[in-house]
């Protein structure tokens, strides 16, 4: 059964659902945080050739709004339907998106295919996933993402979420942190950081991102503190954000609908940052590309031919340029998948 279909919001300030943003606030979000979107030139030369009057494109992560507004502004004519489950996001980029012909729904990428049943889309001509963190949430100490910045360790992308990252790491056994380290932040000193925590927090609850930060460093060997692989906390707190926003199971179920509303000649791009996502992409668009007929089959017939085209068999990677711009931008990866003949019936 589809999932009812999330708050959707309109163009409009002042919505009474605090989807939107009032006339007191306009101020502040005219002057929020400037996001530079990842791949911006890319993304746009990857998807505008199919976009224009009568498209849509769905921007699944639409964050702050960058990559749809560029998109929009290239392909004039172009429908948006803008997902995001982060809520503070999507009242900014409504208010970017303001005078495009724009629908911005609360929901995680995963009710995709409610979302677009509830619009009465069937098919859409372009597709964009970016699953980093946006500005907005990286900057804001009082999300709880960056081990840089001390503030409460929640790091949810939806306030709505019953279970914080401090409710995981002062309750679960060390054993469940220790799978959860090595697994969603390939940390190989995942059991020795998961016993430092349970340790730290009988003694008193990790409350805030310095302190988890801290803990993490301390049980860290010399050679991970004082070496120059980046913060020691770094693939804790990315373990720690997967596990807390179940961002993997997300993507797993999001990708078939994804790439089962493409319609011919539409395209799907997915930017993803860690090796955990890209394989998950990697996977699904080389399955979606590969034929279901025995390798020695001389004629493939056309019920067997694949549905869908890699448009590159290397992930798509950030400039030189663009990274000393925005080192955020450094570990993006972007894959792209073109859907050229319909399911088979």
């Amino acid at each position: 059964m589809s999932p009812a279909l999330p708050n959707i919001t309109s163009p409009v300030l002042g919505r009474p659902d605090g989807m939107g943003v009032d006339k007191e606030e306009a101020v502040s979000v005219m002057a929020a945080p400037t996001h530079t979107p990842v791949l911006l030139a890319e993304v746009v030369d990857a998807l505008r050739p199919v976009l224009g009057a009568g498209a849509t494109l769905v921007d699944a992560t639409v964050g702050l709004g960058g990559h749809s507004f560029a998109l929009l502004e290239a392909a004039p004519g172009t429908r948006l339907v803008g997902i995001d489950r982060d809520g503070e996001a999507l009242a900014l980029a409504e208010h970017r998106l303001a005078d495009l012909d724009a629908t911005l729904v609360r929901a995680r990428f995963d009710e995709l295919g409610g979302v677009l049943d509830g619009l009465g889309v069937n098919s859409v001509q372009a597709m964009l996933f970016d699953l980093g963190l946006s500005s907005l949430q990286i900057d804001e100490a009082e999300r709880g993402f960056a081990y840089t910045k001390d503030g409460p360790l929640d790091m949810r992308m939806d306030d709505r979420l019953a279970i914080t990252a401090a409710d995981i790491v002062n309750t679960w056994p060390d054993t469940d942190l220790a799978r959860v380290i090595r697994d969603f932040g390939e940390e190989p000193h995942a059991l020795r950081v998961a016993q430092a925590i349970v340790a730290a927090r009988n003694t008193a609850t990790i409350d805030t991102t310095g302190q988890l930060a801290d803990v993490v460093a301390a049980a860290m060997p010399a050679a991970v503190r004082y070496g120059s692989g980046g913060h020691p906390a770094k693939r804790v707190f990315q373990a720690l954000r997967i596990a807390t926003n179940d961002e993997l199971t997300a993507l797993a179920q999001a990708l078939p609908v994804a790439l089962a509303r493409l319609s011919v000649g539409g395209r799907l791009a997915v930017i993803s940052y860690h090796s955990l996502e890209d394989r998950l992409v990697k996977q699904a668009f080389r399955a979606a590309a590969t034929t279901q007929a025995p390798r020695r089959l001389p004629v493939v017939p056309l019920s067997l031919q694949p549905r869908f085209v890699l448009l590159a068999d290397q992930a798509v990677r950030p400039s030189v340029d663009e990274v000393a711009a925005n080192s955020r931008a450094a570990s993006a990866r972007m894959r792209i998948v073109t859907r050229v003949l319909e399911d088979r019936s």
